[in-house]
């Protein structure tokens, strides 16, 4: 019955750890999908920087003053990008950190709790003991009692039979 007990403890525990690691992988995956996005967008923005700077719509092919602003404008795109990926990336990585130590305190937790159980059932398996002992000699004691009973018993029958016999041995 103890053991299928702390089965169950177990098993409830290990269910709610992984349900919890379910969810946090989910948030993780979906922070990483949306610094890949940003990524791609980053891509292509610098493929339209790239095209920008080789478009020259001047007179003889020269680069214009517009030309150059909106290069210059694509340039100012990629680096909000960039800085918007480095932010993003910061917050994965905090909550990459927060997972680890999530976990630590989970284990920590999860220790606790089964030093305790264990505990638990040491301090059961003594007591236990200690029952079947006071069992055993409480048994060897009512032993005791009945056969001091019995011989008082038998010796009262005796002692009587004795007392007839001696009562029947005077009237002859």
């Amino acid at each position: 019955m103890k053991k299928i007990i702390l089965f169950i403890l177990l098993s409830c525990c290990a269910i709610s750890v992984r349900a919890q690691a379910n969810s946090d992988s989910l948030a993780y995956q979906a922070q990483r999908k949306k610094i890949n996005s940003m990524l791609d967008q980053r891509k292509q923005k610098f493929g339209q920087y790239s095209q920008s700077l080789s478009m020259h719509t001047g007179i003889f092919g020269l680069q214009t003053k517009k030309d150059i602003r909106r290069s210059n404008d694509i340039l100012m795109d990629i680096v909000k990008t960039d800085e918007d990926i480095f932010v993003q990336t910061k917050i994965l990585l905090d909550y990459r950190t927060f997972q680890q130590t999530q976990v630590q305190t989970r284990s920590v937790e999860t220790d606790d709790a089964n030093l305790g159980l264990m505990n638990t059932i040491n301090k059961l398996r003594t007591q236990n003991e200690q029952l079947k002992k006071d069992a055993e000699t409480a048994a060897e004691q009512q032993q005791k009692t009945s056969q001091t009973a019995l011989a008082v018993i038998a010796g009262l029958i005796i002692i009587v039979l004795l007392l007839l016999r001696a009562k029947f041995v005077k009237k002859r």
